[in-house]
């Protein structure tokens, strides 16, 4: 709807992919190919194209071959001026090296790898917050650096192949979570056994600034912020903590952010 509103449509492709990636690197597996279905009430061409090239630029990126897609035009299904976007992803994995690992437990070291903004998730929230603004989309404040809003709400959702590989090769990942919908709270212990829960610590990465300006405009509860946004955690990834030296190394994008303890859910400090 953001990108219908601002008439740009070459970042919506890329995020589909780019999520799509990042859910299957949680089970350890890397993409081979990718189908997408796009609808509307009425299909137009150069916004087919821009949206298309985004889906095909995003799979060029990370070596995901697009195989093909399908296009629907159903006026009376979709209202005038919106369209429907999906996707479909194969990826494959050894099953020796699927995550997550049976050893994740206490002690263990929680890494967050930074997000460029919201991702894909908590637009419906950001629009009410957005468009309730004098400027809406075209306001400039200043933690943005002169940047739009509508821009910035538009970044690209992070693929993290190129990382997840890195940490693969430098030490024993046991685990992955990616922050999506239902955030830090929701998405992190789906990957934790029984008994394991985690501490994270605010102080410990930077939030991005569109999402500053979120909770602070929208006047966010912290609850319902790290439920909804991924509040600049793009994926956790969890490592034994003889090896967050190696892992930092070899990913410095990463910050050391927490903990697995004893216990269940996760605990903010």
């Amino acid at each position: 709807m953001i990108a219908a509103r601002l008439g740009r449509y070459d970042t919506v492709g890329q995020d589909l992919v780019n999520h799509s990636v990042n859910d299957i690197l949680v089970q350890g597996a890397r993409p081979l190919f990718f189908m997408d279905y796009i609808a509307a009430a009425r299909l137009d061409a150069e916004q087919v194209a821009a949206i298309v090239g985004g889906v095909a630029t995003a799979c060029k990126a990370v070596g995901c071959a697009l195989l093909g897609g399908e296009t629907a035009e159903m006026p009376g299904v979709y209202q005038p001026d919106a369209f429907d976007l999906a996707g479909t992803i194969v990826g494959v994995v050894e099953r020796a090296y699927l995550l997550p690992r049976p050893s994740i437990g206490p002690g263990d070291a929680l890494l967050a790898l930074p997000s460029s903004g919201l991702h894909t998730n908590g637009y419906s929230l950001a629009r009410r917050i957005a468009e309730s603004q004098p400027d809406s989309y075209d306001a400039r404040p200043d933690v943005l650096g002169g940047q739009r809003v509508g821009e910035a709400l538009l970044a690209v959702h992070r693929p993290y192949l190129a990382e997840v590989a890195a940490l693969r090769a430098a030490c024993d990942l046991k685990g992955l979570a990616h922050i999506t919908g239902g955030g830090l709270f929701d998405n992190l212990p789906r990957v934790l056994p029984h008994g394991v829960g985690a501490v994270v610590r605010r102080s410990s990465w930077s939030v991005p600034p569109i999402l500053q300006w979120l909770v602070e405009v929208g006047n966010v509860a912290e609850l319902e912020a790290y439920h909804v946004f991924n509040m600049g955690l793009g994926m956790l990834a969890i490592v034994a903590a003889s090896d967050v030296d190696a892992a930092l190394h070899a990913v410095p994008v990463a910050s050391l952010v927490g903990e697995l303890v004893a216990g269940e859910g996760v605990l903010l400090q």
